[in-house]
């Protein structure tokens, strides 16, 4: 059955601010993709810019559902309002010796930002480049990429969204997810059961939202 945005997750973001960097750890695939659903499908119904950084699976479910909604995909890719990138390969852009390189990082991504800011439209973009890294346990690496992606969100106004899969994870989940969670400005942990299981939502304020 196909969903409308009114059957959609209420989105834990609330009023989406022009730097946010949003975080969902979750472990239903199905309530992550009416997620990123929202997030892109709403940048693109308001005018905004759009960019997808993920797996092609995601990728590929994502413009399929963006279509069901009546979103012109294809007009919008050509316009450069919706760029859709392929996580794998863009991480290897501007990876060096395990470790993600700023410069390479802002070469690669600081085209594409404008590309979908143009005209002076708002960008909103999705990125798992994190969660593969997170899931090879580069935790490190991963912080890096999350503090490189809070400077750019800085500097061209840009909102985020990441998304981290409790499966797949190749060692104790909450390890080091505090320091995940302390880069982002809003977080929705949702815990495993029924029903898309429950919520931890919060706006960071340097608190742990684990404890």
């Amino acid at each position: 059955m196909s969903s409308t945005p009114e059957s959609l997750p209420c989105a834990f973001w609330g009023e989406l601010a022009p730097c946010d960097h949003l975080l969902q750890v979750y472990d239903d695939e199905t309530h992550f993709m009416e997620t990123l659903e929202r997030f892109i499908g709403d940048g693109l119904a308001s005018g905004e810019g759009a960019i997808v950084i993920a797996t092609a699976s995601h990728l590929t479910w994502l413009e399929a559902r963006l279509r069901a909604l009546g979103h012109d995909v294809e007009a919008a890719r050509e316009r450069g309002r919706y760029v859709a990138l392929d996580a794998a390969a863009t991480l290897a852009t501007f990876m060096v010796e395990g470790w993600p390189d700023e410069r390479r990082f802002v070469e690669t991504i600081l085209p594409v930002v404008r590309l979908a800011g143009a005209h002076g439209r708002g960008v909103r973009a999705f990125g798992e480049m994190v969660a593969l890294l997170w899931a090879q346990g580069h935790t490190e690496a991963t912080l890096q990429l999350e503090r490189l992606w809070n400077r750019l969100c800085a500097r061209e106004t840009l909102a985020l969204l990441c998304a981290y899969p409790r499966i797949g994870a190749t060692r104790d989940f909450t390890e080091g997810l505090d320091a995940v969670c302390a880069l982002h400005s809003k977080v929705d942990i949702v815990e495993p059961g029924a029903g898309g299981g429950k919520h931890r939502a919060a706006a960071m304020d340097g608190a742990s939202i684990l404890q």
